[in-house]
């Protein structure tokens, strides 16, 4: 398990540093799919993640108070929801759904990046690049009647 107590300040860079690779690679993705949702959202998603779960651990809220990490990643969930939403609804429809999940698995990665969960991040954003792209290859080569 890990602490919930303060960590030395190149940790912290460290896991910001990882959180925004692990944007990086998802918003690359997006990117070459020319998706409005791409590398500075993705990355910057990340990031924020993993800053709001660094926040009550570096000021060791954590510490006093059992329900801190729970509630901020309450606000995660429910912030990223509203970025979700605004890339799904634009110009009068429903587009965009693969677009807001990719920002929310983005932000799943942050959070583990935060917490110093740096392989289930890896592993998060691996199993989410091959949805994204291989299950994109098969459906475009499956002929639907």
């Amino acid at each position: 398990m890990t602490a919930l107590t303060p960590i030395p300040w190149i940790a912290v860079a460290g896991r910001l540093s990882i959180a925004v690779v692990l944007g990086m690679l998802i918003g690359i993705d997006r990117e070459f799919s020319r998706k409005a949702a791409g590398l500075r959202t993705n990355m910057l998603v990340t990031l924020g993640a993993a800053l709001f779960i660094l926040i009550p651990i570096q000021s060791g809220l954590t510490e006093s108070d059992s329900t801190a990490m729970a509630r901020c990643l309450q606000g995660i969930i429910t912030g990223v929801g509203f970025v979700g939403a605004g890339s799904i609804l634009r110009e009068g429809r429903v587009r965009g759904l693969t677009s807001a999940t990719a920002i929310w698995i983005s932000a799943g990665a942050g959070v583990a990046a935060g917490l110093g969960l740096w392989q289930l991040g890896l592993l998060g954003t691996g199993f989410a690049l091959g949805i994204l792209r291989l299950v994109k290859f098969a459906e475009d080569r499956v002929q639907l009647p």
